[in-house]
């Protein structure tokens, strides 16, 4: 006797709900080509690239992070699903910038000099950029001079500086005290992370938070942005 396959989803035959709903699930599990398949359908069906984006992707994002910080998902789970996230924005970016769709705000992020760690990093600007942020990503083993030039080239809102070495914290410092220097500080949100980090030493470098995962990097990030947008 042979198994009967699975029933096939049909796309058409669900409502939009439905259909946001299969592609946060998708997502959750990392599943990229039927996460680019449900973009797809979804645009099809006349909704725009930014409701696409806030509805099915940045939703099953948020859920991801959440479950991430709650220790429900771990990080090989957490880079499927960002990397099914991105197979999606790939869909949408092009979209989304002929539509000037708005942003929450944008990130420089980059691993400080002497250190060649990235994982932790990487796994944070995939998770902002689900959140719904432009991410800028240095790489790693990145100067003072070149996170410099790379804010003068972006004006981004948020800094996002990682080291996994106990012997390069130090240099997060020095990458502040040159952004005093420049007298563009106040201009932007420092956010530090990495193991050997903790809310001490943000506190004394004068980083505006310590993010211990990519998850309350997120949270932070959107917090202190609405912080901001009040102010102004």
């Amino acid at each position: 006797m042979t198994e009967q396959p699975e029933e096939e989803i049909n796309l058409p035959d669900l409502s939009v709900e439905e259909l946001l709903e299969l592609m946060m699930d998708d997502l959750y599990d990392g599943y990229a080509d039927e996460v680019v398949t449900e973009v797809q359908e979804a645009l099809a069906r006349g909704m725009t690239p930014y409701d696409v984006l806030t509805q099915g992707l940045v939703a099953g994002m948020d859920i991801v992070g959440a479950d991430f910080r709650d220790g429900i998902l771990f990080v090989p789970e957490v880079l499927m699903a960002a990397k099914a996230m991105k197979a999606g924005m790939a869909v949408l970016r092009p979209l989304l910038a002929e539509t000037g769709a708005p942003k929450i705000g944008k990130m420089v992020i980059g691993t400080v000099k002497g250190d060649i760690h990235d994982i932790g990093k990487n796994l944070v600007g995939m998770m902002m950029e689900g959140a719904g942020f432009e991410v800028i990503d240095l790489g790693i083993n990145n100067s003072a001079e070149k996170y410099l030039a790379a804010i003068e080239a972006h004006q981004p809102d948020i800094l996002g500086m990682s080291a996994l070495l106990t012997t390069t914290m130090p240099y997060m410092r020095v990458v502040i005290d040159a952004l005093k220097e420049k007298g563009i500080r106040q201009n932007l949100i420092v956010l530090v992370g990495g193991a050997p980090l903790n809310a001490a030493f943000a506190e004394d470098i004068e980083a505006d938070a310590y993010c211990r995962d990519a998850a309350v990097a997120v949270e932070t990030a959107k917090k202190l942005m609405a912080l901001r947008k009040a102010r102004t």
